[in-house]
């Protein structure tokens, strides 16, 4: 079993900048990709960035040129730039690995002045 826990959000203003971090435990068996999702009220979750386990990344256009997605062993990053009201959303850290697929509990992240 995996546990994935985030941290990291927050309140910004528009244009400001913030983190959020994601650490998973347990035991990863072959891991296959690590991501990013959000769900803003009254929206699906939506894919934000994705890392596979060779380093190949994938961003959602809405945030291309703004979030940096990163990872360090089993720990997994997202930076956020030039954030928008529309960026505002609980932010869910998303692991896949051979034996099944797990959430974190999801950190809120709000953009506002």
């Amino acid at each position: 079993q995996v546990q994935l826990v985030e941290s990291g959000g927050g309140l910004v203003p528009p244009g400001g900048s913030l983190s959020v971090s994601c650490t998973a435990s347990g035991s990863i068996f072959r891991l296959i990709q690590m991501a990013w999702y959000r769900q803003a009220p009254g929206n699906e979750r939506e894919l934000v960035a994705s890392i596979n386990s060779g380093g190949a990344i994938n961003y959602a256009d809405s945030v291309k040129g703004r979030f940096t997605i990163s990872r360090d062993n089993a720990n997994l990053y997202l930076q956020m730039n030039n954030l928008r009201a529309e960026d505002t959303a609980v932010y869910y850290c998303n692991l896949i690995d051979a034996r099944s697929r797990y959430w974190g509990q999801g950190t809120q992240v709000t953009v506002s002045s």
